[in-house]
């Protein structure tokens, strides 16, 4: 029933959710009092304004005979005739007098009570996803400290090898100021070895950070993209790797590190050590045009301040043709079998860039994915004081969904569950809809601190590198992390998108920051009580995927630390079938009250202790509840089916 003025997150109001394609046509409604402030509503408008404030266009509502509680819906249609994005808010006039209606809580309008407003993106219809990539399960694998083959390593100069298991070095080597230069050995043979593990798991698509010949185990400061590092193995063992992983359905994404190259490199080549003439050596070099240098060849911009990772400029015609033309880097790692592109630190990418980009991935794979990392909501992001174009249908196919991590933590370790449902809804509602079902949904990467450590209820801000690397769980602390963990997992499997298991989160590995979120994988400690549960999660996925690829998510409550939702998809007769979500992360036990329109439900996944009887659930402490609701309708047609 209509209890606003108007929401944007009510088909009442606005008859197309979220985000809207260019060309398409939606209806607005306002719900207006016949008077306000005792004086006759005469006259209602929608105020569109463009992204860059530059434009400001205006909508005449037509008032209705359809009333509600003696108040009228007004009605316009709108049509947005390019991509962009937009900021819309309303006006109307009672009496000669002019009043706004702006965003409020919610989502929904207030009159003359606030100055914000709704946000509207407008993307490119032209944009599709394909379906493979939707529903599905990601793994993440930080290459060197998966899995050792065992093959002989060749070790780069300034580094060593390290045991595995080990704790990974914190501190500057003494004699060439380096971290970040120690070698677990962990190699492509090796993740090669455990793709049966992954696919016990239900994962079908596996994200490699940089496979690319670095200086560094973490190999974000690319020394030549032509190559595989020497440790991780050869390009043929590459090409194995992607086959083996197709053949078990599996899709294989590469991270681009294309903002920035290491100053040890075939392109800079500061300390020679290549037979290049590189940047730093000549501004004859072919790849001088390359970098940004104030005063050549010791002063020169570098990613973040840090000297060793010079900044490219990605507009040079000579580096955009190397990374993104015809028989470029992109080009050639996707016909050697990769899937996809993860770009790093896509901020700082031009927007045409990423479009280049984009347009050969899709030249040689159509049906290869682009993933950005963007750590804000991406449809609104601005950055270098430039609003991004990422999401509008001509670059990024999926992100890196921090926002809706954000959520999930602050729903699990500040108990606020009423907050949980803002965030996540203004993610759906400011996405497009293609985007929204390919998200990368994570609860921890490369760059953060391993989730159990930060549910065990440390952030390590404060914390040294020294005290990090002393720090260990109590089995108290680690038991009562996992609860937790699996509560957010669940979330993080059931919101759209895709979920990602950062490699060895499923078997309780540890760690604060960088370095140590980047242990090595305990083949010999595993949780095998947490595996379990994961494995469970991925089987239950994969039964349900046609409804995690794409069903709407639909709210129902959020109160005294319990999360009720539905992913909800809707039938051929207009009937729906979902998945309903319950979890209680807070420490008391919750009786809760099913809605009325929950009749046939099967319990498919709980935790201990939960009881399921007639209109309500028996949530103890830190539980969770997957159920499956089908509708009275579904029921009795699929039962005259059978007859």
């Amino acid at each position: 029933m209509p209890e606003h003025i108007f929401n944007s997150r009510d088909k009442i109001y606005k008859s197309k959710y979220g985000a809207v394609a260019v060309n398409s046509t939606f209806t607005l409604r306002l719900l207006l009092p016949e008077q306000y402030g005792g004086l006759s509503v005469q006259s209602a408008t929608v105020v569109f304004i463009r992204e860059d404030g530059q434009e400001e266009r205006r909508f005449e509502f037509s008032k209705t005979e359809e009333q509600y509680v003696g108040s009228y819906f007004w009605t316009v249609d709108c049509s947005p005739s390019r991509p962009g994005l937009y900021w819309y808010y309303f006006e109307f006039v009672a009496g000669g007098y002019k009043h706004t209606i702006c965003k409020g809580k919610y989502s929904t309008g207030y009159v003359d009570s606030t100055d914000e407003k709704w946000q509207l993106t407008v993307y490119s219809g032209e944009q599709v996803v394909a379906n493979k990539w939707k529903g599905g399960i990601m793994y993440q694998i930080f290459p060197d400290r998966f899995k050792n083959s065992g093959s002989k390593k060749i070790m780069p100069a300034d580094s060593k090898a390290v045991p595995w298991n080990s704790t990974p070095e914190w501190t500057p080597d003494k004699d060439t100021g380096l971290w970040n230069t120690d070698y677990f050995g962990g190699d492509l043979k090796g993740i090669e070895s455990e793709l049966p593990y992954l696919a016990s798991l239900g994962v079908d698509i596996i994200y490699l950070n940089p496979i690319f010949e670095a200086h560094s185990n973490h190999r974000y400061n690319t020394a030549d993209y032509q190559h595989v590092d020497p440790i991780l193995g050869r390009e043929e063992d590459f090409i194995d790797l992607c086959a083996s992983a197709h053949k078990l359905g599996m899709k294989v994404i590469l991270d681009g590190v294309f903002s920035h190259t290491g100053d040890d490199s075939i392109y800079f080549n500061k300390y020679n050590h290549y037979s290049s003439v590189g940047a730093f050596q000549s501004k004859d070099s072919p790849y001088y045009s390359w970098y940004k240098f104030e005063n050549w060849p010791n002063q020169y911009k570098s990613w973040w301040g840090i000297k060793l990772l010079p900044e490219i400029i990605e507009e040079t015609p000579s580096y955009i043709n190397f990374i993104a033309g015809e028989g470029g880097i992109i080009e050639k790692w996707l016909l050697l079998g990769a899937d996809g592109w993860r770009l790093d630190v896509a901020d700082e990418l031009p927007d045409e860039f990423i479009v280049k980009i984009r347009n050969r991935i899709k030249a040689v794979k159509p049906d290869a994915l682009l993933l950005g990392e963007v750590w804000e909501d991406a449809s609104n992001k601005t950055a270098y004081g430039v609003r991004r174009k990422y999401l509008l249908g001509s670059e990024l196919d999926s992100v890196m969904n921090y926002p809706f991590r954000d959520a999930i933590l602050d729903y699990i370790v500040n108990d606020n569950a009423e907050d949980f449902f803002e965030k996540i809804l203004t993610i759906t509602e400011n996405y497009p809809k293609q985007i929204l079902d390919s998200l990368m949904n994570p609860l921890g990467t490369h760059d953060t601190v391993r989730i159990i450590t930060r549910l065990a209820g440390y952030d390590c801000e404060n914390m040294s590198r020294d005290e990090q690397a002393k720090l260990t769980l109590l089995d108290e602390e680690r038991e009562d992390a996992k609860k937790l963990l699996k509560i957010a997992a669940i979330l993080q499997y059931t919101l759209p998108g895709f979920p990602s298991i950062y490699y060895g989160d499923e078997i309780g590995l540890d760690g604060g920051k960088d370095p140590f979120n980047r242990k090595s994988f305990t083949w010999d400690k595993i949780d095998e009580e947490l595996l379990s549960f994961y494995r469970e999660l991925g089987d239950m996925r994969k039964h349900k995927s046609y409804v995690f690829a794409d069903a709407s998510f639909v709210p129902v409550s959020a109160a005294a630390g319990v999360i009720c939702y539905e992913r909800r998809k809707t039938g051929q007769w207009n009937d729906s079938y979902s998945i309903v979500v319950l979890v209680n992360r807070g420490n008391d036990t919750i009786n809760y009250s099913l809605p009325s329109d929950m009749t046939d439900i099967t319990p498919i996944l709980k935790s201990k202790g939960v009881e399921v009887a007639e209109g309500f659930v028996r949530l103890p402490e830190k539980s969770y509840l997957l159920l499956e609701n089908v509708p009275v309708i579904k029921k009795t047609y699929l039962k005259g089916s059978q007859i």
